[in-house]
């Protein structure tokens, strides 16, 4: 008898210990994005290149706001490990800490985006078409199709493109072309069968969608 009371003991006081174990074994769930540290954080690294409210007035750098806080967080995320080429991102993206990224595209969501406008009226005709059908007969999908018609992206998978800087796309399909942005093999794919005058007449057509 006093064996089993024993080994009852044992087993009861096993328990909570395996429970224990067991929970800190458990991933942890992200902490909830904090947006009074997101803009704290953001005007300290950020802010010199794309605005207070994420509206970059600077053609070369992204408009950030309103942009999907997940594709944000991914971006930040590949600069820092150098799969998204960038010296100068790398370089502030090895200064934020996860938590600090989630705050930082949580906050920037927050922020209205501004309208852009295009600037091209000869060229808005090809870039209206190759943005909402593509062109067939080269394999070259309609940007709509990921992007939906009016530029806002798919939450979570697509970023948003309404009103973006021109140049700034412009940049990055001849960089996804010239293979020195790897990190959407989508993006890659539809980008190498675009030429010159296809590239700058879709990046103007979406900086006046809306």
């Amino acid at each position: 008898m006093k064996l089993l009371a024993s080994l009852l003991t044992a087993a009861a006081l096993a328990v909570p210990a395996l429970s224990a174990v067991a929970a800190d074994a458990a991933p942890k769930a992200p902490a909830k994005p904090d947006l009074v540290q997101g803009e704290t954080k953001y005007s300290t690294v950020c802010v010199a290149c794309h605005a207070e409210d994420g509206n970059s007035t600077i053609a070369a750098n992204p408009k950030l706001a309103q942009q999907h806080p997940e594709y944000l967080v991914k971006q930040l995320q590949e600069f820092k490990s150098g799969k998204r080429a960038d010296a100068v991102m790398q370089g502030f993206a090895s200064m934020l800490s996860d938590d600090e990224m989630r705050n930082i595209a949580w906050w920037l969501a927050s922020k209205p985006a501004k309208e852009g406008f295009a600037k091209d009226k000869d060229s808005v005709a090809l870039g209206e078409r190759i943005y909402r059908g593509g062109i067939q007969e080269r394999g070259i999908a309609a940007c709509a199709g990921c992007h939906s018609p009016n530029g806002a992206g798919i939450p979570a998978q697509y970023p948003r493109l309404s009103g973006q800087h021109a140049d700034y796309t412009i940049k990055q399909l001849n960089d996804f072309r010239d293979a020195k942005r790897g990190n959407s093999a989508q993006m890659i794919d539809v980008a190498a069968k675009m030429n010159d005058r296809e590239i700058r007449a879709v990046s103007d057509y979406i900086s006046g969608l809306r």
